[in-house]
């Protein structure tokens, strides 16, 4: 109850902010489980892909730091959002990610760890290929189109992308070097999505 209310008002603020423009929504179906993986610009993304999605079953990935206000923790506690522990595995939230995966909901992460990894010259963390490998679920890449920190009145496009299945490569989750290939071709198709005129 109180997670559909706030994302209604997250649909209103984006869209009255932003002019948000989604293209691609017919790639997620409905009832399905994926790893949505945007491009980080700005801490706007999360409830602005989160409003795009139109799915009440899904689950954010957002560093623990936003957790010590106790009103955030209430907040995040009842939309779905989950702590990460950065710059280390977390193995708790790992496990966590992969049950909700499992019960054919939504996981949305950042595999650029920090924002605007990429345009730094970054590599994307393994984590997200990981999941996809133990949970079956496929990859949703996401290009996120915007004036950096999303200016008001702007215009932003979330450039939804097809999935993508890595299912043959599930008995080498534990070989890094798979891992790595695996996260870069990710991280190409997330710079494609993002340079796309649309």
């Amino acid at each position: 109850m109180i997670r559909g209310f706030i994302v209604f008002i997250l649909k209103i603020v984006t869209v009255f902010l932003f002019r948000v423009k989604v293209i691609g929504k017919e790639n997620i179906e409905k009832g399905k489980a994926y790893l949505v993986c945007p491009n980080h610009i700005s801490n706007w993304d999360p409830p602005t892909i989160v409003a795009a999605l139109k799915r009440n079953d899904v689950y954010v990935l957002a560093k623990e730091e936003l957790f010590i206000n106790k009103f955030v923790k209430w907040l995040a506690k009842k939309t779905k959002v989950l702590p990460v522990k950065r710059g280390k595995q977390d193995v708790g939230l790992l496990k966590t990610s992969v049950k909700v995966l499992k019960e054919n909901h939504i996981v949305l992460l950042f595999p650029e760890g920090t924002r605007n990894g990429i345009s730094k010259k970054g590599k994307l963390q393994n984590g997200a290929v990981l999941m996809s490998l133990m949970s079956d679920a496929q990859i949703i890449p996401v290009g996120i189109q915007a004036p950096k920190l999303y200016k008001p009145f702007s215009k932003v496009k979330i450039n939804i992308g097809k999935p993508m299945d890595f299912s043959e490569y599930k008995d080498k989750k534990g070989d890094k070097e798979v891992l790595d290939n695996l996260s870069n071709k990710l991280m190409n198709e997330i710079i494609r999505l993002t340079n796309e005129e649309i």
